[in-house]
Protein backbone atom coordinates (compact mmCIF):
# COMPACT_ATOMS: atom_id res chain seq x y z
CA UNK A 1 0.00 0.00 0.00
CA UNK A 2 2.67 2.49 0.84
CA UNK A 3 4.96 1.34 -1.78
CA UNK A 4 2.06 2.33 -4.68
CA UNK A 5 1.42 5.66 -2.85
CA UNK A 6 5.45 6.32 -3.13
CA UNK A 7 5.31 5.34 -6.09
CA UNK A 8 2.17 7.70 -7.46
CA UNK A 9 3.79 10.47 -5.57
CA UNK A 10 7.08 9.97 -7.53
CA UNK A 11 4.91 9.54 -10.86
CA UNK A 12 3.55 13.06 -10.27
CA UNK A 13 7.13 14.80 -8.90
CA UNK A 14 8.79 13.06 -12.31
CA UNK A 15 5.32 14.39 -14.45
CA UNK A 16 6.17 18.08 -12.92
CA UNK A 17 9.61 18.09 -13.46
CA UNK A 18 9.43 17.56 -16.91
CA UNK A 19 6.98 19.39 -17.81
CA UNK A 20 8.57 22.64 -15.69
CA UNK A 21 11.66 22.23 -17.94
CA UNK A 22 9.45 22.53 -21.14
CA UNK A 23 10.37 26.07 -22.48
CA UNK A 24 8.94 28.80 -24.66
CA UNK A 25 10.62 29.16 -28.25
CA UNK A 26 11.66 32.24 -29.75
CA UNK A 27 12.56 33.79 -26.22
CA UNK A 28 15.09 36.53 -27.97
CA UNK A 29 12.06 37.72 -29.86
CA UNK A 30 9.92 38.23 -26.78
CA UNK A 31 9.09 41.58 -25.10
CA UNK A 32 9.04 41.78 -20.74
CA UNK A 33 8.10 44.98 -19.29
CA UNK A 34 9.67 45.18 -15.51
CA UNK A 35 8.67 47.25 -12.74
CA UNK A 36 10.69 48.82 -10.20
CA UNK A 37 14.05 48.26 -11.88
CA UNK A 38 16.39 50.64 -9.39
CA UNK A 39 17.57 47.95 -7.58
CA UNK A 40 16.59 44.52 -5.94
CA UNK A 41 14.51 41.85 -7.23
CA UNK A 42 14.03 44.09 -10.53
CA UNK A 43 17.22 45.16 -11.51
CA UNK A 44 18.31 41.77 -10.90
CA UNK A 45 15.58 40.01 -12.95
CA UNK A 46 16.34 42.76 -16.18
CA UNK A 47 19.90 42.21 -16.21
CA UNK A 48 19.36 39.00 -15.85
CA UNK A 49 16.98 38.22 -18.86
CA UNK A 50 18.85 40.65 -20.82
CA UNK A 51 21.79 37.79 -20.32
CA UNK A 52 19.40 35.72 -21.73
CA UNK A 53 18.71 37.36 -24.87
CA UNK A 54 15.24 38.88 -24.12
CA UNK A 55 13.98 41.98 -24.88
CA UNK A 56 13.63 43.81 -21.38
CA UNK A 57 11.26 47.34 -21.24
CA UNK A 58 12.76 48.63 -17.34
CA UNK A 59 10.57 50.95 -15.53
CA UNK A 60 12.81 52.64 -13.35
CA UNK A 61 11.64 55.35 -10.78
CA UNK A 62 14.61 57.75 -10.70
CA UNK A 63 16.71 58.89 -14.08
CA UNK A 64 20.19 57.91 -12.27
CA UNK A 65 18.25 54.00 -11.44
CA UNK A 66 17.89 54.11 -15.46
CA UNK A 67 21.13 54.98 -16.58
CA UNK A 68 23.37 52.68 -13.82
CA UNK A 69 20.95 49.70 -15.22
CA UNK A 70 21.56 50.40 -19.15
CA UNK A 71 25.53 51.06 -18.32
CA UNK A 72 25.38 47.31 -16.88
CA UNK A 73 23.15 45.47 -19.76
CA UNK A 74 23.37 45.12 -23.45
CA UNK A 75 21.30 47.67 -26.00
CA UNK A 76 18.77 45.23 -26.12
CA UNK A 77 17.60 46.59 -22.99
CA UNK A 78 15.63 49.96 -22.49
CA UNK A 79 14.33 52.12 -19.57
CA UNK A 80 11.61 54.16 -19.15
CA UNK A 81 11.24 56.43 -16.17
CA UNK A 82 7.94 55.43 -13.97
CA UNK A 83 5.94 56.26 -10.77
CA UNK A 84 3.37 53.42 -10.36
CA UNK A 85 1.49 55.81 -7.83
CA UNK A 86 0.65 58.50 -11.02
CA UNK A 87 -2.04 57.06 -13.18
CA UNK A 88 -0.59 59.61 -16.06
CA UNK A 89 3.39 58.56 -15.75
CA UNK A 90 1.55 54.00 -15.88
CA UNK A 91 0.03 55.60 -19.02
CA UNK A 92 2.92 57.16 -20.68
CA UNK A 93 4.50 53.86 -19.74
CA UNK A 94 2.69 51.86 -21.55
CA UNK A 95 2.03 53.69 -24.55
CA UNK A 96 5.92 53.87 -24.45
CA UNK A 97 5.85 49.65 -24.65
CA UNK A 98 3.19 50.10 -27.31
CA UNK A 99 5.65 52.07 -29.23
CA UNK A 100 8.31 49.39 -28.99
CA UNK A 101 6.75 45.87 -29.12
CA UNK A 102 4.67 47.19 -32.17
CA UNK A 103 2.19 44.09 -33.57
CA UNK A 104 3.91 41.56 -31.16
CA UNK A 105 2.49 42.64 -28.30
CA UNK A 106 3.87 42.42 -24.87
CA UNK A 107 4.93 38.47 -23.72
CA UNK A 108 5.09 39.52 -20.21
CA UNK A 109 4.30 42.03 -17.51
CA UNK A 110 6.63 41.74 -14.04
CA UNK A 111 4.83 44.14 -11.42
CA UNK A 112 8.09 44.22 -8.98
CA UNK A 113 7.89 47.94 -7.55
CA UNK A 114 7.09 47.89 -3.81
CA UNK A 115 7.61 49.60 -0.07
CA UNK A 116 7.42 48.69 3.22
CA UNK A 117 7.28 50.03 6.90
CA UNK A 118 6.54 47.15 8.90
CA UNK A 119 5.31 48.57 12.58
CA UNK A 120 2.46 48.17 14.74
CA UNK A 121 -1.14 49.59 13.69
CA UNK A 122 -1.76 51.82 16.32
CA UNK A 123 1.59 53.40 15.30
CA UNK A 124 0.51 54.80 11.87
CA UNK A 125 -2.06 57.00 10.58
CA UNK A 126 -4.57 56.63 7.22
CA UNK A 127 -1.32 58.34 5.31
CA UNK A 128 0.89 55.64 5.86
CA UNK A 129 -1.11 52.74 5.15
CA UNK A 130 -2.05 54.89 1.82
CA UNK A 131 1.33 55.52 0.67
CA UNK A 132 2.24 51.61 0.98
CA UNK A 133 -0.94 50.59 -0.66
CA UNK A 134 -1.21 52.85 -3.35
CA UNK A 135 2.64 51.65 -4.56
CA UNK A 136 2.33 47.36 -3.80
CA UNK A 137 -1.55 47.39 -4.58
CA UNK A 138 -3.15 49.82 -6.13
CA UNK A 139 -0.02 50.76 -8.87
CA UNK A 140 0.52 47.33 -9.51
CA UNK A 141 -3.56 46.87 -10.94
CA UNK A 142 -2.89 50.71 -12.69
CA UNK A 143 0.66 48.92 -14.88
CA UNK A 144 -1.62 45.26 -15.45
CA UNK A 145 -4.64 47.26 -16.66
CA UNK A 146 -2.81 49.37 -18.25
CA UNK A 147 -0.83 46.80 -20.27
CA UNK A 148 -2.83 43.80 -20.32
CA UNK A 149 -4.56 44.29 -23.95
CA UNK A 150 -0.75 44.06 -24.74
CA UNK A 151 -0.33 41.18 -22.99
CA UNK A 152 -3.51 39.76 -24.90
CA UNK A 153 -2.14 40.53 -28.02
CA UNK A 154 0.52 38.05 -27.11
CA UNK A 155 -1.46 35.66 -25.27
CA UNK A 156 1.50 36.48 -22.93
CA UNK A 157 2.26 36.35 -18.91
CA UNK A 158 1.48 38.25 -16.06
CA UNK A 159 3.64 37.76 -12.88
CA UNK A 160 2.80 39.57 -9.97
CA UNK A 161 5.58 39.71 -7.29
CA UNK A 162 3.81 39.17 -3.76
CA UNK A 163 4.55 37.77 -0.20
CA UNK A 164 4.19 35.22 2.17
CA UNK A 165 3.24 38.39 4.13
CA UNK A 166 0.28 38.04 1.78
CA UNK A 167 -0.46 34.60 3.30
CA UNK A 168 0.71 35.18 6.87
CA UNK A 169 0.56 38.90 8.18
CA UNK A 170 3.26 38.72 10.57
CA UNK A 171 3.60 43.03 11.39
CA UNK A 172 1.28 45.58 10.97
CA UNK A 173 0.98 48.32 8.69
CA UNK A 174 0.20 48.54 4.74
CA UNK A 175 2.68 46.25 3.74
CA UNK A 176 1.14 42.97 4.91
CA UNK A 177 -2.81 43.96 3.63
CA UNK A 178 -0.96 45.84 0.20
CA UNK A 179 0.15 42.27 -0.87
CA UNK A 180 -3.25 40.19 0.21
CA UNK A 181 -4.54 42.29 -2.48
CA UNK A 182 -1.78 41.84 -4.59
CA UNK A 183 -3.17 37.57 -3.88
CA UNK A 184 -6.96 38.57 -4.42
CA UNK A 185 -6.18 40.59 -7.40
CA UNK A 186 -3.90 37.87 -9.32
CA UNK A 187 -6.08 35.44 -8.47
CA UNK A 188 -9.50 36.85 -10.05
CA UNK A 189 -6.95 37.92 -12.93
CA UNK A 190 -5.98 34.16 -13.95
CA UNK A 191 -9.59 33.01 -13.85
CA UNK A 192 -10.80 35.96 -16.44
CA UNK A 193 -7.66 35.90 -18.70
CA UNK A 194 -7.85 32.17 -18.85
CA UNK A 195 -10.18 32.02 -21.87
CA UNK A 196 -7.41 34.50 -23.46
CA UNK A 197 -4.46 32.41 -23.03
CA UNK A 198 -2.57 34.86 -20.59
CA UNK A 199 -1.61 33.08 -17.61
CA UNK A 200 -1.11 34.63 -14.20
CA UNK A 201 1.28 33.98 -11.48
CA UNK A 202 2.42 34.71 -7.81
CA UNK A 203 5.51 34.76 -6.59
CA UNK A 204 5.99 34.82 -2.64
CA UNK A 205 9.33 35.80 -1.79
CA UNK A 206 10.27 35.12 1.81
CA UNK A 207 12.65 37.31 3.78
CA UNK A 208 15.16 38.71 1.39
CA UNK A 209 18.05 41.13 2.50
CA UNK A 210 17.05 44.05 -0.16
CA UNK A 211 17.67 47.53 -0.32
CA UNK A 212 13.98 47.79 0.80
CA UNK A 213 14.60 46.06 3.76
CA UNK A 214 18.11 48.14 4.20
CA UNK A 215 15.69 51.17 4.60
CA UNK A 216 12.83 49.57 7.13
CA UNK A 217 14.60 50.51 10.31
CA UNK A 218 15.29 53.93 9.35
CA UNK A 219 10.86 54.33 8.52
CA UNK A 220 10.46 52.54 12.02
CA UNK A 221 12.22 55.18 13.95
CA UNK A 222 10.58 58.04 12.04
CA UNK A 223 7.44 56.21 12.97
CA UNK A 224 8.22 56.22 16.51
CA UNK A 225 9.85 59.33 16.85
CA UNK A 226 6.63 60.87 15.48
CA UNK A 227 4.18 59.04 18.12
CA UNK A 228 2.44 60.74 20.91
CA UNK A 229 3.95 60.59 23.97
CA UNK A 230 1.47 59.13 26.00
CA UNK A 231 1.47 56.38 23.20
CA UNK A 232 5.48 55.98 23.99
CA UNK A 233 4.87 54.83 27.29
CA UNK A 234 1.70 52.52 26.82
CA UNK A 235 4.55 50.53 24.88
CA UNK A 236 7.56 51.23 26.24
CA UNK A 237 11.00 51.51 25.25
CA UNK A 238 11.78 47.63 25.11
CA UNK A 239 9.12 47.16 23.13
CA UNK A 240 10.35 49.28 20.46
CA UNK A 241 13.83 47.93 20.93
CA UNK A 242 12.47 44.64 20.04
CA UNK A 243 10.76 45.37 16.78
CA UNK A 244 14.09 47.22 16.11
CA UNK A 245 16.09 43.84 16.62
CA UNK A 246 13.55 41.82 14.63
CA UNK A 247 14.14 43.93 11.70
CA UNK A 248 17.49 43.77 12.11
CA UNK A 249 17.35 39.66 11.49
CA UNK A 250 15.29 40.98 8.25
CA UNK A 251 18.50 42.95 7.17
CA UNK A 252 20.32 39.59 7.84
CA UNK A 253 18.40 37.17 5.72
CA UNK A 254 18.61 35.66 2.55
CA UNK A 255 20.77 36.96 0.06
CA UNK A 256 20.39 35.01 -2.52
CA UNK A 257 17.85 37.01 -4.47
CA UNK A 258 18.04 34.87 -7.60
CA UNK A 259 16.09 32.45 -5.78
CA UNK A 260 13.48 35.05 -6.72
CA UNK A 261 14.47 36.03 -9.65
CA UNK A 262 14.57 32.41 -10.85
CA UNK A 263 10.92 32.02 -9.99
CA UNK A 264 10.06 35.31 -12.07
CA UNK A 265 12.02 33.78 -14.68
CA UNK A 266 10.75 30.51 -14.87
CA UNK A 267 6.84 32.17 -14.70
CA UNK A 268 7.97 34.18 -17.63
CA UNK A 269 9.90 31.10 -19.67
CA UNK A 270 8.19 27.61 -19.39
CA UNK A 271 5.51 26.18 -21.12
CA UNK A 272 3.79 25.11 -17.71
CA UNK A 273 4.21 28.17 -15.66
CA UNK A 274 3.18 27.28 -11.64
CA UNK A 275 0.50 29.64 -10.45
CA UNK A 276 2.31 30.32 -7.54
CA UNK A 277 6.40 30.40 -6.06
CA UNK A 278 7.65 30.33 -3.06
CA UNK A 279 11.00 31.75 -2.67
CA UNK A 280 13.17 30.85 0.09
CA UNK A 281 13.53 28.00 3.02
CA UNK A 282 11.64 29.95 5.29
CA UNK A 283 8.91 30.94 2.71
CA UNK A 284 8.23 26.84 2.25
CA UNK A 285 9.08 25.35 5.72
CA UNK A 286 7.81 28.07 8.06
CA UNK A 287 5.28 30.89 6.82
CA UNK A 288 3.14 29.07 4.38
CA UNK A 289 2.73 25.60 6.80
CA UNK A 290 2.07 28.27 9.85
CA UNK A 291 -0.57 30.07 7.67
CA UNK A 292 -2.58 26.85 7.55
CA UNK A 293 -2.37 26.30 11.32
CA UNK A 294 -5.21 27.23 13.26
CA UNK A 295 -5.48 30.86 14.43
CA UNK A 296 -4.28 30.40 17.59
CA UNK A 297 -1.65 28.11 17.16
CA UNK A 298 -0.14 30.18 14.33
CA UNK A 299 -0.67 33.59 16.99
CA UNK A 300 1.43 32.12 19.69
CA UNK A 301 4.16 31.31 17.14
CA UNK A 302 3.96 34.76 16.05
CA UNK A 303 3.78 36.62 19.18
CA UNK A 304 6.20 34.65 21.38
CA UNK A 305 9.24 36.93 20.85
CA UNK A 306 7.59 40.29 21.29
CA UNK A 307 7.99 41.41 24.84
CA UNK A 308 4.88 42.72 26.99
CA UNK A 309 3.63 46.54 26.99
CA UNK A 310 5.10 48.46 29.36
CA UNK A 311 1.36 49.54 30.73
CA UNK A 312 -1.97 49.25 29.57
CA UNK A 313 -4.33 51.86 29.08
Amino acid sequence: MWFFLAALLGLYFLRRWYRERQIVENLTKKYVFITGCDSGFGNLLARQLDLKGMRVLAGCLTQKGAEELEKATSDRLKTTILDVTRTESVAAAAEWVKGCVGDKGLWGVVNNAGIGTPSCNEWLTKEDFMKIINVNLLGMIDVTLQMLPLVKRARGRVVNVASVMGRLASFGGGYCPSKFGVEAFSDSLRREMHSFGVHVSIVEPGAFATPLTRTLEDGLKDVWNRMPSDLKVQYGQQYFETCENMLELIQSANKNLYLVTDSIEHALTSCHPRTRYSAGWDAKLFYLPVSYLPASVADSILTRNLPKPAQGI
